[in-house]
């Protein structure tokens, strides 16, 4: 049988039984309380309770944050609520008590603390109105627990019960609680009743007179008696308490009392008379009530409580009443050994400590008692007299039963060893038997004993460092934070340390010292008691300017230094004050606990003081999390608030959504002469969330505008300017215009509620029912005028196919007379639902079985319902899926699950099928079109229009060739697009075409659903690439790059595996100013992506500069060769807007003409990819691309004379579909370097002409040769060139990573290679680099050369400048490469957010799994070791995964394929090892196979190597056979 082994699980399995919520307050949300474990535990599980309609709701709160305040809401809602807490809450929560004491809550409060609890918490709250229950041993813990919720379900009154958890922490286990018994003591009926009560009561500190009552009956007399008929009835109960006995309705009385759901008068056949009554609960009320409980506990388990329990022989004559911890002297007093010695002697405890029963206290006494100890463990002491002695002798000395005789002696409790309680008992009663008993004696050790276990220390979140990092970087030595956690305070606890009241009063003293120390160096610059004049000149020099930050700091260094050399008594005086010299930066710290309660906080004071003082707010409530729901739990905007002070700088900044702007607000608040409040954002769920989860609810809330970013500077209206500077790109618009409008920020919640900072949680919810209403409406009127049955077609889709289908079907069903309705599935009002006739749902499969995006909504509203009626509603379902795609047995019920589901919901709801549930399978001959193919005929069928004549013929679909011949060289609707304002967007054959012209269109995937939920279009932003030949670029390029990602993009820079750069965020108001700047850069981003050759990468590191060089040219000479030549990219991006009449532009001297000769109006069927490899280094992955160059040097060994040609490589596959592969190249020979770009030219042309234009996935180089042969296609190439490829030159390649650190060229010339992880190049609190690189870029001469791995190569350095790179380099953290072999091997695209085609995370993640990994290496000594490891978020391979040693490619969010094999140069392709697998099973798998690698590797062996002469995988030896002998084979789904 189970068992209870802690209080606080007993505790926690109570209150989960007997709430409908339980606020779980803890040290931290990642930290655990004694009961949070237990509670998360159960919840997690979904544990029923016996109380809760559903399953109880568990919320955590950190204790720092008024968490109850939380109570309130829900307790007015009708709900029973119980709180788990230490005791440390309890006294900052004295405002809400007096409060929530009249209202049915249970506070279990476990005293801290450990092993030396403190009951002075109980004491001081003691007349706070609640009911205060004890309990001492683990099984007391569990039926005081059941009794405390009964207690308050009854009366309707606040109860707490508190305990020491160390008290019974040696007590065996108890069974676990009997769920029938604790129903019937629970009273279940009465906790029904209390949950229909509802309170509109809103205040929060303000006592609105809400008291809890009991209703009685009372007796009639004859003539008040009821009729005849002799039948009196008890109106239901309307609430448990009201403002007084005379206004309103009853609680529900104890149990010795008949309760009533409803106060009202009672009504008879005959006359209405009074027979209740409603008052005020008594102490009598609560001492008859839980008397009565513990009877029926009595009854049932044996079990006996009283209010006061009395342990002893009858003829006792001594007795301790302690209020404390009484486990050590109920063991002694048991002892054995002590039955002789204490054999007179009893022991007394509450077990109801208030109300306090004297009458129930005297009458438990034996009449032989003469002499009462009273010990009382309260360690903060504020009153001679304790408490409970107080209670005690008020009970003995005064009243009917008062008693002279009786000696009441206290002491004070402290810390007792088990080895020394008998000598304490000894003590205790020689102070009693003693003439003149000491009163207070101080029994044990008031000094708290060295803790066990771990106590629950004030820390600073792990997250929060972020802002303290930016701090530390914007001021360094000047930075002063008065209240910081590691700072000394005699006698001053880290919880008030930490307050901003004592650091605003530190701050204070602070600053009243430095005044007085300028007045004493004004003094000092005044006398002669220096021995030289040196120093007099300088301290009035630094006294002109003490307050000027810039100045004084400036000077002090050169002061002190004076005032050292001179060596007199003043000398020596003022630099025992140096440190004052300084002007600091001083800072005030706190969280979003200040934020709700300002008037009692210190902020207040801080503000309405004007002193010049600066506070960084950290507000860490997620986005997803806001408490908009609960009113009364809703901070205060601390910005707002301080803003109407007029006198203070304010701003509201996110580290993770522009650390620009966090750096720029900080260092205005510092020069700001006044209070600065800086409000910081860094949200999250638990302290060591991730910095990923971090990011992705900072966009949501930055982007929806319920963190807006903005800074007030109440000083620049004086110089003409606007106080207020918004910075939030998002909502710049809509709060503009209401600026413009008021001109006051106060109103903005009244104004514009969706951008206020508590954001209304219904408000999107309305948003989309209208956007429902609307859509459906129009859809109707649009039908009204149509004949034919109606069909409404509703689909829910990812990637579009079941939309198209959706529509497809849509016009086939008007064509045949039905009136047809097609909609996603989350815009469908699903209360319509059951008016339908005819219902068709198609649905794709995301995810782990789940539904589309735009569908999920609609599914969890159909899967919860029990209310709709479909019995009238005829259905069909087809669903789109991959049997192939879940690899496990276990996992094939995930095939087409949306749809199953879906089929099976309707059907139980009442719906009648037109037809069966339709399959769709990838795996298919045609795919889903298979199915598909065979469910519409069935459908026309049920619906009677299978015979119908004349249908008209469908236009084909529209694809990629048609969009490029429509688009007249690439010009499409792109220009028009950008100049519609009333979207972010273009459209979608145009995002087809910007694809050319450099461009993706993306949305930000972060924000999405909460966009959605909000009535919003995506959050549509662009990704812009250059066309960087070689990844060669200029200082004055890269500080253009910079400048464009900080003006235009998300102040981010990618340097890509395509060896260029990459920007993000891009609206679309921006983008041609964004493309407009890379020009002015000399560079351009046309055919960086589009069906063209794209850019040409190029070995990066020139260690023989001139072979370098020849090899850069012939890049330089093939990629202008293979350019477009369409005018459209420079009439769109480039042309004068002041200058209509000009058709063309002319770029860096060159003029274009509009014509493709090379291409034609369709250019190629896909991408088109070359790349230059220089042996020994396949840094470029060299076997991967369309064409693959390996550079070929002449006899001297130092220039260039021709390459190898490598064709067909590839990287991008279709998960799941065996009939896409990536392949390596294939050799056709060698070609001179004079000729190479004719031998590029050729083979993109039969490519041109050959290649695969229907089935875009069949459609690269790859597919055309395998299709061919290798031998058709060089024979094709050689007849356009007119001459054949010779016998191949040897070469040889020893890795295809970058050779990190400095490197000499035989020029002297000096080149260092940076690690960049995934080539992301930002600010970070931690790692200031592009900050870096931008002032390397400054003063470098030499080039930026980018890696197709991703990293930075510093090249050009001459000896003479060497020492200021490294001196920078080494400043801003750029010159570590004291990363692991496996880190600096690693590579990742982008993926999430802005990857339109990420399954998976990729970028944002590789580090972290990585640091999972890196211990594993360092304790089998692989730290150094090079291991090639990729990931992507997709199998299109843009990292190029699949000739990674190990490779991770994303399957579905957290989810991913594991391969292993490649190569270590770059030559073999990995094979598929496990699919679908999430992070425990990659480490599962990794961490033993790296021991084994480390243990049984041979001499030089790399890792692809290892696991494929293990038999662990077998080795690819072509792309055709990549599917072939994986190490899992997929099921079939079926």
């Amino acid at each position: 049988m189970a068992s209870v082994t802690t209080a606080a699980e007993a505790v926690a399995r109570i209150a989960y039984l007997s709430s409908d919520v339980i606020l779980s307050i803890q040290p931290a949300l990642s930290t655990h309380s004694d009961f949070s474990k237990h509670l998360h535990s159960y919840s997690t599980n979904r544990l029923p309770g016996l109380v809760a309609k559903e399953t109880p709701e568990v919320i955590a709160i950190r204790h720092n944050v008024d968490p109850l305040l939380s109570a309130f809401q829900p307790l007015r809602s009708g709900k029973l609520v119980s709180a788990t807490t230490s005791s440390s809450i309890l006294l900052p929560s004295v405002p809400h008590l007096y409060k929530l004491a009249q209202y049915p809550i249970v506070l279990h409060v476990a005293l801290h603390p450990l092993n030396s609890a403190d009951y002075s918490e109980i004491t001081a709250i003691r007349q706070s109105g609640f009911v205060f229950l004890h309990s001492e041993t683990l099984q007391e813990a569990q039926d005081i627990a059941l009794s405390a919720h009964a207690l308050a379900i009854r009366l309707g009154k606040g109860v707490i019960h508190f305990f020491d958890p160390a008290n019974s922490a040696r007590d065996h286990p108890i069974e676990v609680e009997n769920r029938d018994l604790v129903g019937e003591i629970l009273h279940l009926d009465a906790a029904r009743a209390t949950q229909l009560r509802k309170d509109e009561r809103t205040s929060l500190y303000v006592d609105d007179g809400r008291r809890a009552t009991v209703t009685e009956e009372i007796a009639q007399s004859p003539t008040e008696g009821p009729s005849e008929s002799g039948s009196a009835t008890v109106a239901p109960r309307e609430t448990a308490t009201e403002k007084s006995s005379t206004e309103g309705a009853s609680s529900v009385g104890s149990s010795i009392r008949k309760s009533s759901v409803d106060s009202g008068q009672t009504i008879s056949s005959a006359t209405s008379v009074d027979s209740t009554i409603t008052r005020p609960v008594t102490s009598d009320d609560i001492y008859d009530c839980i008397t009565s409980i513990w009877a029926h506990l009595a009854r049932v388990t044996e079990r006996v409580y009283r209010v006061f329990e009395y342990t002893g022989p009858e003829d006792a004559e001594s007795a301790l009443f302690v209020f404390g911890s009484t486990g050590l002297f109920v063991d002694e007093l048991r002892e054995p050994s002590s039955a002789d010695e204490f054999a007179k002697f009893g022991l007394i405890t509450a077990r109801l400590y208030r109300p306090w029963i004297s009458t129930r206290l005297s009458q438990l006494l034996p009449d032989s008692i003469r002499r009462i100890a009273v010990l009382e463990q309260i360690r903060k002491k504020t009153t001679k007299w304790g408490p409970v002695l107080l209670d005690i002798l008020t009970s003995l000395r005064s009243g009917p039963t008062a008693s002279n005789s009786l000696l009441i002696v206290g002491h004070q409790l402290g810390y007792i060893e088990p080895a020394t309680v008998r000598q304490a008992i000894r003590g205790i009663f020689q102070n009693l038997s003693s003439p003149t008993p000491v009163q207070n004696l101080e029994v044990g050790s008031s000094e708290r004993p060295p803790q066990s276990s771990p106590q629950y220390a004030l820390n600073q979140p792990k997250v929060e460092n972020a802002y303290m990092k930016i701090l530390d970087q914007v001021f360094g030595e000047r930075l002063y934070v008065a209240n910081r956690l590691d700072a000394a305070h005699a006698g001053i606890s880290a919880t008030i340390a930490a307050s901003p009241e004592f650091g605003f009063g530190s701050l204070l003293a602070r600053h009243e010292h430095r005044r007085r120390f300028i007045g004493e160096v004004q003094t000092a610059a005044a006398t002669r008691d220096f021995v030289t004049d040196i120093p007099q000149k300088w301290l009035s020099k630094w006294a002109l300017s003490a307050e000027d930050a810039q100045k004084a700091n400036l000077t002090a260094p050169d002061v002190i230094s004076r005032l050292r050399n001179d060596g007199s008594r003043l000398a020596s005086t003022l630099l025992e004050s140096k440190s004052l010299f300084f002007k600091e930066s001083q800072w005030l710290i706190g969280s979003d606990a200040w934020a709700y309660d300002l008037g009692n906080s210190g902020v207040h004071h801080v503000i309405a003081s004007g002193a010049n003082v600066n506070m960084l707010i950290i507000d860490s409530q997620p986005w997803s999390e806001r408490a908009a729901a609960d009113e009364a739990r809703r901070k205060k905007d601390i910005g707002l608030y301080a803003m109407h002070f007029g006198n203070a700088y304010v701003a509201s900044v996110a580290v993770y959504s522009s650390y620009t702007q966090v750096l720029e607000a900080m260092i205005e608040a510092d020069q700001f002469d006044g209070p600065s409040v800086v409000v910081a954002y860094l949200p999250y769920h638990k302290e060591d969330d991730s910095p990923l989860t971090v990011l992705q609810e900072t966009k949501k809330a930055v982007d929806h505008g319920y963190w807006p970013l903005y800074r007030w500077n109440p000083t620049k209206e004086e110089n003409g300017e606007p106080n207020f500077s918004l910075d939030s790109e998002r909502i710049k618009q809509e709060l503009e215009e209401f600026l413009r409008r008021d001109n006051h920020l106060t109103q903005l919640m009244n104004r514009h509620p969706k951008f206020a900072a508590n954001l209304s949680e219904s408000y999107g919810t309305e948003v989309r029912a209208l956007q429902k209403r609307k859509a459906k409406d129009a859809y109707n009127t649009l039908l009204e005028s149509l004949y034919g049955a109606p069909l409404t077609i509703l689909f829910a889709s990812d990637n579009g196919n079941a939309e198209g289908l959706a529509k497809r079907l849509g016009s086939r069903g008007k064509a045949r007379g039905l009136k047809t309705m097609v909609m996603a599935m989350d815009d469908y009002p699903l209360e319509d639902l059951p008016t339908e006739q005819n219902v068709v749902m198609l649905t794709s499969t995301a995810g782990q079985g789940e539904f589309p995006q735009n569908g999920r909504a609609f599914w969890d509203a159909v899967k919860d319902t029990t209310e709709i009626d479909l019995s009238q509603v005829r259905y069909a379902v087809f669903a789109l899926g991959d049997s192939h795609y879940w690899p496990r047995k276990e996992d094939k019920i995930y095939y087409n699950k949306p749809g199953k589901d879906l089929d099976a919901r309707i059907a139980f709801l009442g719906g009648k099928k037109l037809a069966d549930v339709g399959l769709g399978d990838d795996q298919d001959p045609d795919s889903y079109q298979t199915g598909y193919a065979e469910w519409e005929p069935k459908l026309w069928q049920a619906l009677g229009v299978d015979n119908v004549e004349g249908l008209p013929e469908e236009p084909p679909p529209i694809t990629n060739e048609d969009i490029k011949i429509e688009s007249n060289f690439l010009r499409g609707t792109i220009a028009e697009g950008l100049a519609d304002t009333t979207t972010g967007a273009i459209s979608a054959s145009d995002s087809q075409l910007t694809k050319f012209h450099g461009t993706y269109m993306q949305d930000d995937r972060d924000l999405r659903d909460e966009r959605k939920a909000q009535g919003m279009e995506p959050a549509y932003a662009f990704m812009i690439r250059c066309r960087l030949n070689g990844g060669v670029a200029t200082p004055s390029q890269w500080l253009q790059m910079d400048s464009i990602s900080s003006s235009y993009g998300n102040e981010t820079m990618k340097l890509t595996t395509r060896q260029t750069f990459q920007f993000h965020g891009v609206v679309k108001n921006k983008l041609k100013s964004a493309m407009r700047g890379i020009n002015k850069a000399l560079m351009t981003t046309i055919a960086a992506c589009g069906d063209v050759n794209r850019n040409i990468m190029v070995s990066p590191l020139p260690t023989r500069s001139a072979f370098h060089r020849d090899v850069h040219q012939v890049s330089a000479r093939i990629s202008d060769h293979l350019l477009p030549s369409t005018t459209a990219y420079h009439e769109i991006w480039l042309k004068d807007d002041d200058s209509p009449d000009e058709k063309q532009t002319k770029v860096a001297g060159d003029a274009v003409v509009d014509q493709e000769p090379l291409y034609g109006p369709t250019y190629l069927p896909r991408k088109f990819k070359i790349t230059i490899a220089v042996p020994p280094h396949n840094d470029t992955d060299v076997y991967a691309h369309d064409i693959g160059l390996i550079a070929i040097k002449d006899v001297s060994g130092k220039r260039l004379e021709g390459f190898n040609v490598l064709v067909g490589g590839g990287m991008g596959v279709t998960h799941n579909n065996k009939k896409t592969y990536p392949r390596t190249g294939s050799m056709l020979g060698y070609f001179p370097a004079s000729q190479i770009h004719l031998v590029c030219e050729k083979i993109m042309l039969v490519q041109r002409d050959h290649g695969d234009r229907k089935n875009r996935k069949h459609a690269r180089l790859k597919y055309t040769i395998d299709d061919m042969g290798v031998d058709v296609f060089r024979s094709k190439v050689e007849d356009l060139l007119g001459d054949t490829f010779k016998e191949p030159r040897p070469f040889e390649f020893k890795s295809n990573i970058d050779t990190f650190g400095w490197q000499k060229d035989e020029f002297g010339m000096n080149h260092f290679l940076m690690f960049i992880e995934n080539g992301r190049v930002e600010d970070t609190p931690e790692f200031s680099m592009k900050t870096g690189l931008r002032e390397i870029a400054k003063v470098h001469k030499g080039d930026f050369r980018l890696t197709p791995n991703q990293h930075l190569c510093l090249s050009g350095v001459p000896d003479a400048e060497l020492d200021t790179i490294k001196g920078m380099l080494k400043q801003y953290k750029l010159d570590n490469l004291h990363f692991s072999g496996l880190r600096l091997s690693s590579s990742a695209c982008v993926a999430f957010p802005t990857c339109g085609l990420a399954m998976a995370e990729s970028e944002r993640y590789l580090p972290e799994l990585i640091t999972k990994l890196e211990g594993c290496l360092e304790e089998n000594g692989l730290r150094q070791d090079s291991i090639v490891m990729r990931m992507t978020g997709c199998p299109n391979g843009c990292a190029r995964p699949w000739l990674a040693e190990v490779a991770f490619v994303g399957k579905a969010y957290g989810a991913y394929n594991m391969y292993l094999g490649g190569g270590y140069h770059g030559q073999r392709l990995n094979k598929l090892y496990r699919s679908s697998i999430g992070e425990e099973e990659i480490l599962g798998i990794m961490k033993p196979l790296l021991r084994r690698y480390a243990a049984e590797r041979e001499e030089g062996e790399r890792f692809g190597d290892f696991v494929i002469r293990i038999g662990m995988i077998k080795p690819t030896r072509e792309g055709k056979a990549f599917h072939e002998d994986v190490a899992e084979e997929e099921s079939d789904g079926e």
